[in-house]
């Protein structure tokens, strides 16, 4: 297993992961709110096994599997813009998470706008930049 390897089955997972969001959306249109929320818990819990996954790859198992990355001036750009929208996707997630299931609206709302910015954000990047 290789970065390259690593970086096609991220692109895979975010495809899959988006497909949930926008089935999230869908529900929310046709005022399915109950759907919405547990597409939403599935689209979380998908996420968060995908970046923990990832951590353990590099940080413990394959630690040298992105050198070619931050080898490559171009390269590494990309991923650094990557993870300029990837990272706060993850915290904005979490916090679109807990106000979505306390029934906090409003703050709900106001993150999901964000968050919906920085995921565009992630999968552009994520898809067309990464290789």
């Amino acid at each position: 297993m290789d970065g390259h390897d690593v970086i096609l089955v991220l692109k895979v997972a975010v495809v899959a992961v988006t497909v949930l969001l926008l089935a999230s959306l869908v529900a929310l249109a046709r005022g399915r709110y109950r759907l919405h929320g547990r597409l939403n818990v599935a689209f979380f819990t998908l996420t968060v096994i995908a970046v923990l996954g990832l951590e353990v790859i590099v940080r413990l198992t394959h630690p040298g599997v992105f050198a070619y990355v931050w080898d490559d001036d171009v390269r590494r750009a990309r991923m650094v813009t990557h993870l300029w929208f990837s990272v706060p996707s993850v915290f904005l997630m979490s916090a679109m998470l807990y106000t979505g299931m306390r029934g906090r609206r409003s703050g709900h709302v106001i993150l999901a706008g964000v968050f919906g910015a920085f995921w565009v954000g992630t999968f552009v990047t994520g898809i067309f930049y990464l290789d």
